[in-house]
């Protein structure tokens, strides 16, 4: 059997073991042949650059962040049933007869509905640093983001302190505030803001007085997604992807200037942007997209498409992809009120 590869949505830390477990298991175990395709989907749209995947080609690549495939944000069900048309030609012609799907939300979307109503026979890899797949208990890159933001709330404590100003720490988080929670409470934060709670801003000033009151620099971590009681998401600009999803960023920007304008106290951000998905995956991200890979490849051999690989407890197990891609998984109230007990 021949088997394609691709890896779409943004890069995330742990593509790399993915798809090198996948193929070491796959041909040393069934003797399938890879073919990775370039660039996401719009290495399916074009077929403009493909490249052979054999054991050689994933030797060294475990530590390595990004993705030996690259990737782009190409939406092929864009293009109606065209796309759809020149995703089959180029199947056939590398006489792929199954594919093996690494994304998050909107690559593993249109994976779903390509199996579901073309009948192309594709497996899910769950990725995303956000952490907001439901069918999964956690996708890799997310310990890898939140060890990074960690360490720079870490390193951020002593400047904040140094100064007494207030630091705005701005992490990823369309609509879940995965990072900014696990960052935010393993980086002592006084205030952590995220996508699933409007906040108040005279409330999270409230929180910052009463910080400097003890004699300490408050930290507030936000997530890119959130926003304010009264108010709308603070966009970069008014573009969209070939998704439909705008671009966010600013929200650190716009609440630091606020907090200086109602407090008087100095408030400067850091934006920590693409850092959170560079680099070299954690070791629970190498264990984890490691299996995945593994067990993605055992899903080809028993013929069993339309599924995505999961972890639930310590078990991988396959679920739907349209129920991975269903709903998103978004902090729940009561985690998000154990963190306030250490606002303010």
């Amino acid at each position: 059997m021949r088997v394609g590869l691709l890896t779409g949505g943004g890069d995330c830390p742990g593509l790399n073991a993915v798809i090198r477990a996948a193929v070491r298991k796959g041909v040393r175990d069934y003797g399938y042949a890879f073919v990775g395709f370039r660039d996401g989907w719009r290495g399916l749209l074009d077929d403009h650059r493909t490249t052979t995947l054999d054991i050689a080609a994933v030797r060294g690549i475990l530590p390595r962040g990004g993705t030996i495939l690259g990737s782009s944000r190409t939406n092929p069900l864009a293009e109606g049933e065209e796309g759809v048309r020149l995703i089959e030609a180029t199947l056939a012609r590398h006489g792929v007869e199954a594919l093996v799907v690494i994304g998050g939300e909107d690559t593993l979307g249109v994976a779903a509905r390509l199996s579901g109503e073309y009948g192309i026979p594709c497996v899910g890899v769950p990725k995303t640093i956000d952490n907001d797949l439901s069918a999964t208990d956690y996708t890799f890159g997310f310990d890898t983001a939140v060890s990074i933001a960690t360490e720079a709330i870490d390193r951020l404590h002593t400047t904040a302190e140094s100064h007494m100003r207030v630091l705005v720490v701005e992490v990823m988080g369309r609509h879940s505030g995965w990072i900014a929670l696990h960052a935010g409470l393993a980086g002592g934060a006084n205030v952590i803001l995220v996508p699933e709670r409007r906040f108040d801003v005279d409330e999270v000033c409230g929180w910052i007085t009463s910080r400097f009151r003890s004699s300490y620099a408050p930290i507030v971590v936000v997530a890119e997604g959130a926003m304010p009681r009264d108010g709308d998401p603070v966009l970069k600009d008014g573009t969209l992807d070939s998704f439909g999803h705008v671009r966010l960023s600013g929200v650190g920007e716009w609440l630091a200037a606020e907090i200086e304008r109602r407090t008087g106290k100095e408030a400067r951000t850091t934006v920590l942007g693409h850092v959170q998905r560079g680099g070299t995956p954690s070791a629970f991200d190498r264990w984890l997209a490691t299996r995945f890979g593994l067990h993605a490849v055992d899903a080809v051999r028993d013929g069993d498409f339309g599924t995505m690989v999961a972890l639930r407890g310590t078990d991988i197990v396959r679920v739907p992809i349209g129920e991975a891609t269903a709903r998103l998984k978004t902090v729940p109230p009561e985690m998000y009120a154990e963190a306030e007990v250490f606002f303010g």
